[in-house]
């Protein structure tokens, strides 16, 4: 059963911003009897591998996170969110699996939304071992993947389908959007149901303005045309 516990990372030593300051307090309201524990530079090691190192050094806080949680949830078990993760009713129901994942759309299974595992759980360490390739080049250069594309090749191992349906692998249970994901950031559409736990609001604290304000103007043409909108008028 995994326990109940949930973490979150917050590396680099800046004030929580309110949003964060709000999620976290959704979680304490519906899980008043989970230990909530801030992985930061005072209690995780980042010597455990040269990309966290690497990903501390130049600040890349969102990459440092991705492989973060893992290490932190396979040595201790328990919950992961990302600090834009609020959640809307208690996630007990998932606790007597030994893990779940969510996909964050019909491709694509992510760690960020939120995901939790029993100590020592095989998928999390798959997912750890996508980064055994990454080492710093002779320029001081590192390879920097998103951590849906890591996350979900190890699945894949275990027979993930790509099919945003509730599935069984590997002894993990695997959510379709709408359990932790159900907010659309290409459209700002918020697709709620009987079954949302969570909502992963996509704060993208890791981009820079220009590109959030992009993600913005985007948004009504996305909701009219489709996501793919601007890519059929290059092609």
């Amino acid at each position: 059963m995994i326990p109940k516990k949930i973490h979150y990372c917050w590396f680099g030593r800046n004030p929580l911003p309110e949003k964060a300051k709000k999620c976290i307090a959704s979680w304490k309201e519906y899980c008043p009897d989970y230990e909530i524990i801030e992985w930061n530079e005072d209690n995780f090691d980042f010597d455990k591998h040269e990309y966290l190192r690497w990903c501390y050094d130049h600040k890349k806080w969102a990459f440092l996170s991705d492989l973060a949680r893992l290490i932190v949830v396979y040595e201790n078990g328990g919950i992961y969110f990302d600090t834009d993760v609020e959640l809307i009713r208690c996630p007990d129901e998932l606790l007597p699996y030994d893990a779940f994942y969510g996909f964050e759309n019909n491709d694509y299974v992510a760690t960020g939304l939120g995901f939790g595992a029993v100590k020592g759980h095989p998928t999390v360490l798959a997912m750890i071992r996508q980064y055994s390739g990454f080492h710093e080049d002779a320029d001081g250069n590192m390879e920097m993947v998103g951590c849906p594309r890591l996350n979900t090749k190890a699945l894949r191992e275990y027979g993930l389908q790509l099919n945003g349906k509730k599935q069984e692998i590997g002894g993990a249970l695997i959510l379709p959007t709408d359990y932790l994901n159900p907010y659309d950031d290409a459209t700002g559409r918020l697709n709620k149901t009987a079954n949302t736990i969570s909502i992963h609001w996509y704060t993208k604290s890791a981009l820079s303005k220009r590109k959030i304000l992009r993600s913005k103007l985007t948004r009504p043409f996305h909701r009219l045309f489709g996501v793919e909108c601007f890519k059929r008028r290059k092609r």
